[in-house]
């Protein structure tokens, strides 16, 4: 990958219930009302495979990473494998337990209860159309899938409830029963096509310039259908992940000890998608659009990783090799050669090369939700949503 910008025990005493419900409020060092866990009623989610609940399988995944379907993805929550590229919960399963709802069913389960949202996010998708990349003769036979694949699918979806929604279109009360109560959100989409046109003629502005349109054609569309609640995820500092580590010329670090040109990439990425959701913002004031800075969180996790539990920021977990990445592109986890993880993935941030542990990604989604690194904060936005029902 070449660059890209991140619930209680019954044990537990009342008075730390208590403490612990009103925490989910505080952002940064300020406190506010706490959200109604029933705020949202259902989740709508897209991206990667960051987000990736189980649309994407083995024989389908991207290449380099087609063993999602083998442990020891899934081991330590789920105790097996959930087609999660993970060793448990992503973001989105922490965001679903915040707001006391299920997980998210994967959009291809056609058999799943829907009636708590779906996730329709697919590991190996782009965020710029498959068909661009065919034109510049960048096939991905395996990954074809794309944001405007994820609208598809979503727009299938609406009608198969008998809902026509768009710009312009009466609001029926079929899409008044889908899309209200529901948050949408836009998990990291961004960090495959960087990846997927490194080495091509293709350019990294080009890449970026057009991913940006995309992200915000997506959300623009979302909004144009009746969505008011949007997430929007920037991009990881993909310079931190062990296979750009591992490729990358050891005197390209930056002070964190991560791959300092695709960092700086992912931080300009970032800055222009938020000013493109900004403009989105003023366009359309009855929605709340917040964005959720993937690259700071991750940073700051980084910088402060003893705080937060770990002591391996750059290792893999679930990897072969050994020395300071544990990672080799030619044996993914879940193969034959890599059939077993450390026993201590809590103390990883990265599981598998590229994806994260369930650890990392719970302390991200806390940030998200409690720290303040959603801008404006997930505590407003909710607080929007019992304003404005």
């Amino acid at each position: 990958m070449e660059s890209s910008y991140k619930p209680f025990s019954s044990q537990f005493s009342l008075i730390v219930l208590i403490i612990a419900f009103f925490a989910i409020c505080h952002v940064s060092a300020s406190a506010a009302p706490a959200p109604a866990p029933a705020s949202f009623k259902k989740i709508y989610a897209f991206g990667d495979s960051f987000t990736d609940t189980g649309n994407t399988r083995s024989e389908s995944g991207p290449n380099g990473f087609m063993h999602v379907s083998n442990l020891p993805y899934g081991m330590t929550f789920f105790r097996h494998p959930t087609n999660r590229y993970s060793d448990g919960r992503l973001v989105i399963d922490f965001v679903a337990e915040t707001l006391s709802l299920p997980y998210l069913p994967p959009y291809l389960n056609s058999k799943a209860d829907t009636s708590h949202g779906v996730n329709f996010a697919i590991a190996g998708s782009t965020a710029i159309n498959h068909k661009f990349y065919v034109r510049h003769n960048i096939t991905l036979n395996l990954t074809p899938q794309s944001l405007q694949t994820q609208l598809t699918w979503f727009r299938n979806f609406l009608a198969s409830r008998g809902c026509q929604a768009g710009k312009g279109m009466p609001v029926m009360p079929q899409c008044k029963a889908v899309m209200d109560d529901a948050l949408f959100w836009v998990g990291e989409i961004g960090v495959n096509d960087y990846a997927y046109s490194f080495g091509s003629s293709v350019s990294p502005i080009t890449i970026q310039n057009l991913g940006i349109k995309s992200v915000s054609g997506f959300v623009q569309a979302l909004l144009d259908m009746g969505a008011k609640y949007i997430v929007v995820q920037g991009v990881p500092p993909t310079g931190c992940l062990p296979l750009t580590l591992t490729l990358a010329a050891l005197d390209d670090r930056d002070g964190m000890g991560c791959v300092g040109t695709a960092n700086k990439q992912m931080g300009i990425h970032n800055s222009l998608l938020q000013g493109k959701l900004d403009g989105l913002q003023r366009q359309y004031p009855h929605a709340v659009i917040s964005f959720a800075d993937y690259l700071q969180a991750y940073n700051t996790i980084l910088k402060n990783k003893e705080k937060y539990g770990f002591k391996e920021p750059f290792k893999a977990c679930c990897g072969t090799g050994g020395g300071n990445y544990n990672f080799d592109i030619l044996s993914s986890c879940g193969s034959r050669e890599v059939s077993k993880a450390c026993v201590n993935p809590s103390q990883f941030v990265n599981w598998d090369g590229i994806h994260l542990t369930e650890a990392m990604y719970k302390v991200l989604a806390d940030l998200f939700i409690r720290q303040g690194f959603c801008r404006p904060s997930f505590a407003v936005l909710l607080s929007s949503k019992r304003r404005g029902g």
